[in-house]
């Protein structure tokens, strides 16, 4: 009789199955099931920020929101990008993060790129966002 159980992965069959594995590393779920995950995080994110900034919405409930490409709010104070690229004098590799916030009274911009990690992986993923979108800010900040 064999007590044993196989602590390795179902679908990968190569890293142990933890919780972390499972939830933010395994590559055969991230070529589905972790970009799923991350636009429906988006999509709700973009829902409240619409609610918050009194935007005209269609739906009622942000699991049937489905977000459009540019939102702006009436008066033209705010303008929401959804998964938009900036165009900018030099060429950047990251210029397109999941939502752009502008507020166009202030001339302010903010960019917002979801995440989805472990709980030990969130102060990198963080540090890496920032150095992701380095070079955009200082171009968005130079238009």
């Amino acid at each position: 009789m064999n007590t044993e159980t196989d602590s390795k992965c179902r679908l990968y069959q190569q890293f142990d199955e933890t919780i972390d594995h499972i939830i933010s590393t395994c590559p055969i779920l991230a070529k589905e099931q972790y970009i799923k995950r991350h636009d429906r995080v988006c999509a709700q994110l973009h829902f409240n920020i619409c609610k918050e900034t009194w935007l005209q919405l269609d739906k009622k409930h942000w699991y049937v929101h489905v977000p459009k490409s540019v939102e702006i709010s009436q008066g033209g104070k705010v303008t929401i990008l959804w998964n938009q690229q900036v165009k900018t004098d030099k060429t950047i590799p990251n210029n397109k993060p999941d939502i752009i916030i502008r507020d166009n009274e202030k001339g302010t911009c903010m960019l917002i790129d979801v995440a989805i990690s472990g709980d030990r992986n969130v102060i990198k993923k963080e540090a890496e966002k920032i150095l992701k979108y380095k070079d955009l800010t200082i171009e968005i900040q130079r238009m």
